[in-house]
């Protein structure tokens, strides 16, 4: 199989996002949906609208969430409202909690553990997704980048449930006391990226993580880890398994004594697992060429 690019730029302002993005040569057609975190409250690591707002208008696009399974203040709506607001997401483009008003089932074929995906109804309203991750460490998935934005992400309060308990269960009460040894989470992940990329086409969904602000907590922490090691670039591809392999890549090869912290949570939760196992599932190659375009 031919090598996925992944082009790669340093700088981390609002200029060099755009260029990245272009760099891509992909015009996103129709409605645009850009699937960001918006943050619970009390973190400070996701991604600055300030940041994301030249790019999201751009592209014309929509930020698009579904809300939590975890508690916190983003499993009611009225409350992932206020956040999203007081994060200053809402004063930069058109917003959709797209689980708000309903779920729908997508299929899911010859996947590890789901033979469904339950997301949120609103993904019916998009035409093209700009998948637009922060990429930093996770308490359970070890990192989080595109692929745990577009699986996890995506999927509806009951989704969030079905991927983690690896299918046992959608009843979000039930989560905790159902859940798999971990690396039939991190594959149910890999099921569900199977599930949208086929449901939506793969041509309509590019990927792009910004590293900075490493912590080795996810931005879903109201009170994350402060960031150790130094912030590294912007990553950009059609192909979600290198752009997270190439991510995860430079964390472990970084001129930076402090990444050993997130080092450790990405191996302690076998974090690579989830793009291998997205790569046996035919959603990408781990072998990449960087693009930089500095």
């Amino acid at each position: 199989m031919k090598k996925a690019k992944v082009y790669f730029t340093k700088e981390i302002t609002p200029e060099s996002l755009i260029k990245i993005y272009e760099s891509l040569g992909v015009n996103l057609k129709g409605e645009v949906a850009v699937k960001i975190s918006t943050g619970e409250p009390g973190g400070h690591n996701f991604l600055n609208p300030n940041l994301i707002k030249n790019l999201i208008q751009k592209v014309g696009g929509t930020i698009v969430e579904c809300s939590t399974a975890y508690g916190g203040n983003r499993q009611d709506p009225k409350k992932h409202w206020k956040a999203i607001e007081d994060h200053g997401f809402k004063a930069i483009a058109p917003c959709d909690i797209m689980d708000e008003f309903g779920e729908i089932e997508i299929p899911i074929q010859n996947g590890f553990h789901l033979d469904k995906d339950i997301v949120g109804k609103n993904m019916d309203h998009y035409d093209s997704f700009l998948i637009l991750s922060h990429f930093k460490g996770h308490a359970m998935g070890g990192f989080g980048g595109a692929l745990k934005n577009m699986s996890i992400g995506l999927a509806s309060t009951s989704g969030k449930a079905y991927i983690h308990t690896a299918g046992k269960t959608k009843d979000v009460s039930a989560l905790w006391s159902n859940l798999p040894e971990q690396d039939a989470f991190l594959e149910s992940m890999a099921d569900a990226c199977l599930g949208v990329v086929n449901y939506k086409g793969k041509e309509s969904i590019v990927y792009i993580n910004v590293a900075n602000n490493l912590s080795i907590d996810c931005d879903c922490d109201a009170n994350p880890h402060d960031p150790e090691m130094k912030d590294i670039g912007i990553f950009a591809s059609l192909d979600p398994v290198a752009i997270d392999q190439a991510c995860y890549d430079a964390v472990i090869n970084a001129d930076d004594p402090k990444k050993e912290s997130l080092i450790q949570r990405m191996e302690e939760k076998h974090g690579i697992h989830t793009v291998e196992a997205a790569c046996e599932l035919g959603l990408g190659n781990r072998d990449y060429e960087i693009v930089t375009i500095d």
